[in-house]
């Protein structure tokens, strides 16, 4: 009798613990068109040129649109859906490449670029400033000029003769 009665408590115990696993799931929200769109501008259309995947008139896309729908129903993340796509239709599905390989050139010339600019900007600087601290910092012999002294450029003293001559 004391077997029957643990066997019954083990049953009613097991079947409380099933059916309040099952009712404790809620069916899943309908994903808004604002969710799936999030996603959905950061793919592309495969078969169109060019085009995101949220403003694509196509059947095709529509039917996109719908799996990732259904994917985010089924609790996907935004990362595992854009991997589903990436598996499917390969990198060219994404808006912005990944960052390896190749891809990286994407993301190293824009930072080389403004590093030359500065670069050049500081060079140009320097070399406005230049010429102000060598035409301050000269005696001027004459006390007329504040040019370097003529006599001392051998073009310019070059010149003056062959003008005597000439």
């Amino acid at each position: 009798m004391k077997k029957l009665y643990l066997a019954l408590g083990l049953s009613l115990f097991l079947f409380l613990m099933r059916t309040g696993y099952v009712s404790a799931q809620e069916p899943q929200p309908t994903p808004s068109d604002d969710q799936v769109n999030a996603i959905a501008k950061q793919l592309y259309c495969p078969v169109c040129e060019n085009t995101p995947l949220d403003v694509c008139p196509t059947t095709a896309c529509a039917q996109w649109r719908d799996l990732i729908r259904q994917e985010l129903a089924a609790g996907k993340t935004e990362q595992e859906i854009k991997d589903l796509f990436v598996r499917q239709y390969g990198a060219r599905v994404l808006g912005t490449p990944p960052p390896k390989g190749f891809n990286l050139l994407v993301y190293a010339i824009p930072v080389l670029a403004v590093g030359v600019g500065v670069y050049i900007l500081y060079r140009v600087y320097r070399s406005w400033k230049q010429p102000l601290a060598t035409t301050k910092s000269t005696p001027s012999n004459t006390g007329a000029t504040s040019g370097p002294d003529p006599t001392q450029d051998e073009y310019i003293h070059r010149l003056e003769e062959e003008v005597r001559k000439g």
